[in-house]
């Protein structure tokens, strides 16, 4: 324990406060023989101090110096110059009976008036021997004398001297200097008393305790510290204080009085750094003590614990059997143990436990004793839980093999009688036979087993009545063997006759046989054929069990994880968000945390209940036919998108507030209620791994359930679930989009996004104008949405996590209603072209490889396709309200010629007809400007491709890409009758010679009309005049370029037509499909055209000013709306097929 002592004055300052201390002083000053000096300076109420009082100032300034300067004695020194000699008398009375120290010298300064001094002189005389001082008196005249006996630089200025004095601060310094010491020592006591508090503490039994008692120490010791820094501060600043005139003026030289209050401070200051020093020392061994003492009984707490679990799984290791009655029954044993045994988690926590016990001892710890015990105790019990876990599956390993080679012993056995069975009788006659058969009762002796002499002896005694099973019919099986063998040994030994000679006849008829080799009686047949038949039914049947098995295997799988989903939900609920409302773990929140449960956990409540209360229980109902969950969930696929796709874009904003509190105490107070080896954030991620395990489970199901009642319900769930992983990822790029200033939301939903390479092009006047400065493209993230694209730029993020995730910078975005594509642009299978505004914007796109380029292209196609169908109805509402006004006013023959003879003579020309068809009307003037319903400024262009690209369009039909698969989100219905005349058929994409003949605008591919409408298109003998090129096949076939004209000669018997090139003058065949798709039906092949020259004329509008042109006026069966390459009118659908008819 440390001690410490302090030396205090008796009288303090405060003491003498309210008596006048300028009447006595000290101004600092010593004599030649360093006797202090005390001023008695005029004073004229001096008189009325009283006697106690003069004795407590006495006693206080004899107590200032040092104990060496009192001892010499005091020199008085006291001025009376102007008072007289009463004053004089009565001064040196009151010093000589009240004075508490040692005098050495007393100096009067008498009174300076002629008559007082003389009265001095005489009374002093007479009544010297009443003052009964033991020292000299002297009486001094002037201050000249008084220099005589005290050097100048020791008195004040006021007797001639140069010592600097000022009152006011001498009573300050002496005022902190006290101060000071009285809290050195208030510090002292306190830390005496503190310390004797923390020795004679008893240790606590239990964790608690020990916390709070470490806690409380704790508490107080830094309070000490606390007060001891601000002691040690006062005493830093009083020292500065003092030293302060030193530190202005270094030729300073301090007064005996200021050099002892300088070395008074610094002593004390000592005495507190030592008194700290000890304090430290002894607080150290504490804390250690107290410290080591939670160790150990966090270290017993463990140990009960531990030492519980053990005997716990001694006595589960002590169920389980170390034989089973069958080999199922052995391998369900092991597999249970098995599984026992990685649920078990006590033996590492033992041995963690022991070693954190060594570690105790060798860190010095003070229960050594108490430790060592129970560290060997928990490595015997846990060496012994493992030596029993290890015996018992030994011993089940090897039961299993026992049990397995009985098995296979007694399969030997049965397959050696079913070999003595199967031995025919008649070919063991011969020497051959015979000596064949003998062979083969060898090898399959020789093919025995002995593993089952082998084995433990005590598992042989446990399984005797097994053993001895087997062992007799081995040996009835050897019996059996030993007589055959000595038979055909028999056999093979008989010596062989010579052969007599027999009449031919007989031989003849013995060597007949009832049928001949190549034929078979019908019985016979029908035997082999019913045997193949069943073995075949037999094998088909054990293959269907076997998927039956496979996908039972599967649904319980499904079952067993979406249980365990459901409850690690609840748990996550219940272990944390729950607590968060919580009024006892409200301390532990922190602040960024608070009033944030739902960005934390987002709508994991609604997850829950969807799974507990709905998906889960309707799972159960497809338990015993699982080829069937495929219905269940297509029928909750919407709901289970929205409740996802909400979670995943919630997610950043969760992890983000999990990284910053993720270290608080109310996840691991959470963490430890729950006994979770997982933080939250594991937990927090389940919803995200368990949408992407159900396409998983169902992609096994599927592999399993080929030829089922719900295979298609399977496909289409797996391509939904797909659908809604694409979607939810979709979407988490999509709320990165940043700069965007509309709202996403009315776009449409997003269909497509990645990242190309992208190069733009302007078309000024006739020239294209490539952008200069974008000679290297632009890496732009794309957005496909229903009615727009976005143009964005990348920009990775720091950070974390989701925070690491990219973000979207908009640049641009294009209206889905006005612009075409180029499935092929500069000769590159990976680069498409998307333009608007007649390609006087055009923006070469280049993908990452040529799937993701077909697979844009062809989702681009579904949009501009779904738009063109939405026309398709306006334009049928519009047809059916103008045929009603037409049946209302009359005849709709007549009525239509006159109204279309007004509407001619005001806005069309006649174009020079064909000879098999009539005049087509053509609009002028600010008519002749179409507006496309997919494009009001879109492009007119014509759509190149090659035969072989025409192939693989064919052949992409059945992918998930391809307009014609079949999925919810784009089901397109072709319609043989666009617009709803019979005559034309399927609307394609813009055609105008007038452009170039490298792109397209398009809602609706011919390449993707129905079967039946291709099927009901038939050629024609003609003149064509070819609109896109086609490369030949074959040697005999006939290529064409775009603008050729040919002409249609015959029609093969092959479904080929022979065709001329009258440009070129070449003729060859080209498949009739490939005609069908090049010319198609004059009649029936139109489209709608676009153009940007009127841009006041909304689609609609457009369409209606030829309507009744074409409702009213009838046509004959081969007119043909359009001729050459004239612009079609408003709202007529132009020629969708690469061929239009030559006139």
């Amino acid at each position: 324990m440390f001690t410490q002592r302090f030396v205090f004055v008796k009288t303090s300052i405060c003491e003498v406060s309210n008596i006048p201390l300028f009447a006595i002083h000290s101004s600092g000053g010593r004599g030649h023989n360093g006797s202090p000096i005390i001023m008695f300076p005029e004073f004229p109420a001096f008189g009325e101090i009283t006697e106690r009082e003069f004795h407590n100032v006495l006693t206080y300034l004899t107590s200032v110096p040092s104990l060496s300067a009192t001892g010499v004695g005091f020199i008085l020194v006291i001025d009376r110059r102007q008072d007289r000699w009463a004053a004089v008398k009565g001064t040196l009375l009151r010093i000589a009976g009240s004075f508490p120290g040692n005098l050495q010298l007393v100096l009067v300064l008498r009174p300076t008036t002629l008559l007082q001094r003389t009265l001095s002189d005489i009374l002093f005389k007479f009544n010297k021997d009443e003052f009964k001082m033991k020292v000299p008196v002297i009486m001094l005249s002037s201050i000249t004398e008084l220099h005589s006996y005290i050097d100048r630089t020791q008195l004040t200025q006021e007797l001639g001297g140069t010592q600097e004095y000022c009152h006011e601060k001498w009573i300050s310094h002496r005022t902190a200097i006290e101060g000071f010491a009285l809290m050195v020592k208030k510090t002292a006591q306190t830390l005496q008393s503190f310390g004797t508090e923390l020795a004679e503490t008893e240790l606590p039994n239990d964790i608690q305790a020990t916390t709070t008692l470490l806690g409380t120490h704790t508490s107080k010791k830094s309070k000490m510290k606390e007060d001891l820094m601000v002691a040690l501060g006062q005493g830093s600043r009083l020292l500065e204080s003092i030293n302060e005139p030193v530190v202005r003026d270094p030729d300073h030289n301090m007064n005996q009085d200021e050099l002892e209050n300088l070395a008074t401070v610094q002593r004390l200051l000592s005495q507190l750094d030592e008194t700290e020093r000890a304090f430290d020392e002894f607080w150290v061994r504490h804390q250690t003590k107290l410290e080591q003492c939670l160790q150990l009984r966090h270290f017993e707490h463990n140990y009960r614990e531990v030492r519980a679990l053990l005997d716990q799984v001694s006595e589960k290791l002590a169920t389980f059997s170390e034989v089973g009655v069958s080999p199922a029954h052995a391998d369900h044993i092991f597999r249970e143990l098995t599984t026992y045994e990685e649920k078990i988690c006590v033996l590492d926590r033992s041995v963690a436990l022991a070693r954190e016990g060594d570690e105790l001892i060798q860190n010095s710890h003070y229960a050594e004793d108490s430790i060592q015990p129970k560290c060997s105790e928990l490595r015997a019990v846990s060496e012994e839980v493992s030596s029993t876990l290890r015996a018992k599956k030994d011993l089940l390993l090897k039961a299993m093999e026992l049990h397995h080679n009985l098995e296979r012993a007694l399969k030997w056995c049965d397959d050696g009688i079913y070999l003595l069975a199967s031995q025919p009788v008649d070919k063991c006659q011969s020497h051959e036979g015979a000596e064949s058969a003998l062979q083969e009762l060898e090898r399959y002796l020789d093919s025995a087993e002995t593993k089952i002499q082998h084995a433990d002896l005590s598992l042989i005694f446990v399984y005797q009545d097994q053993v001895e099973k087997v062992f007799q019919k081995q040996v009835s099986m050897q019996e059996m063997f030993d007589k055959r063998r000595v038979s055909l040994k028999k056999l093979a030994a008989k010596q062989t006759r010579p052969v007599q000679p027999v009449a031919p006849r007989p031989e003849a008829f013995i060597k007949s046989p009832l049928t001949s080799p190549g034929q078979s009686s019908p019985g016979s047949t029908g035997q082999l054929q019913n045997g193949g038949s069943n073995s075949r039914h037999a094998s088909l049947s054990e293959e269907e069990e076997n998927l039956a098995v496979l996908r039972r295997h599967v649904m319980n799988e499904l079952l067993e994880t979406e249980r365990a989903y459901v409850e690690e939900l609840l748990c996550v609920l219940q272990g944390y968000a729950s607590e968060m409302d919580n009024p006892a773990m409200a301390h532990l929140i922190p602040a960024p945390l608070q009033n944030k449960k739902e960005v934390l956990f987002g709508n994991m409540p609604e997850i829950y209940h969807f799974h507990k209360r709905t998906f889960l229980r309707e799972l159960e109902q497809y338990t015993d036919c699982p080829e069937l969950v495929g219905r269940c969930f297509l029928e909750r696929v919407s709901e289970c998108f929205e409740i996802y796709e909400k979670y995943c874009q919630n997610k950043p904003r969760s992890e983000s507030l999990w990284r910053q509190c993720s270290d608080c105490a109310f996840f691991q107070e959470c963490q430890k209620k729950l006994e979770h080896k997982l933080g939250l954030d594991s937990y927090l991620l389940k919803p995200v791994q368990r949408i992407t395990k159900y396409q998983l489970l169902l992609k096994e199901l599927l592999k399993y359930s080929k030829g089922c009642e719900g295979t298609d319900d399977l496909q289409e769930a797996l391509s939904s679930i797909l659908g809604i992983l694409k979607a939810v990822n979709d979407s988490m790029h999509l709320i990165a989009i940043t700069g965007y200033e509309g709202n996403l939301s009315e776009l449409g939903r997003l269909l497509m996004q990645g990242s190309f390479s992208v190069w733009t092009e302007h078309k000024k006047g006739h020239a294209k104008v490539k952008d200069l400065a974008r000679f290297k493209p632009m890496q732009r993230h794309l957005f496909l949405h229903e009615k727009a694209l976005l143009f964005c730029k990348r920009r990775e993020e720091n950070g974390e996590g989701y925070e690491k995730a990219p973000s979207y910078s908009f640049k641009q975005s294009l209206n889905m209603s006005a612009v075409g594509i180029t499935e092929n642009a500069k000769g590159d299978n990976k680069k498409f072209e998307i333009w608007c505004n007649s390609r006087e914007e055009v923006y070469i796109v280049q993908a990452p490889t040529a799937e993701v380029k077909t697979t844009w292209v062809n989702e681009i196609r579904k949009v501009l396709t779904t738009q063109l169908e939405a026309c398709k109805e306006v334009v049928e509402a519009l047809k059916l309200k103008a045929l009603y006004f037409s049946f209302c006013s009359g005849s709709p023959f007549k009525s239509g010629q006159k109204s279309f003879k007004k509407t001619d003579e005001k806005k069309a020309e006649p174009c020079s007809p064909d000879a098999n068809s009539s005049s087509s009307p053509k609009l002028t003037g600010k008519d002749e400007a179409v507006t496309s319903p997919t494009s009001d400024r879109a492009a007119v262009a014509k759509k190149r491709f090659t035969l072989q690209g025409f192939s693989n369009l064919k052949a992409q039909k059945g992918s998930p890409t391809s307009p014609d698969h079949k999925t919810k989100r784009h089901e397109i219905k072709s319609d043989p009758t666009p617009f709803g005349f019979k005559d034309w058929n399927k609307a394609s994409l813009s055609l105008d010679a007038s452009e170039e003949n490298d792109g397209y605008s398009s809602a609706e591919d011919p390449l993707n009309s129905d079967p039946e409408d291709d099927g009901n298109k038939k050629l024609c003998a003609g003149k064509y005049t070819v609109v896109a090129d086609y490369e030949r096949g074959g040697a005999q076939e006939l290529s064409v370029k775009s603008g050729d004209m040919v002409q249609l000669v015959k029609e093969g018997d092959d479904g080929q037509w022979f065709v001329r090139n009258l440009r070129t003058s070449k003729e060859g065949w080209v498949a009739a499909a490939n005609l069908l798709t090049l010319i198609g039906e004059s009649k029936s092949c139109q489209s709608l055209t676009s153009s940007g020259k009127d841009k006041n004329i909304t689609p609609l509008k457009a369409l209606q000013f030829c309507f009744p042109e074409y409702l009213l006026t009838p046509k004959p069966a081969d007119h043909h709306p359009l001729r050459g390459t004239e612009r079609p009118a408003m709202g007529t659908p132009a020629n969708s097929s690469a061929l239009t008819p030559s006139p």
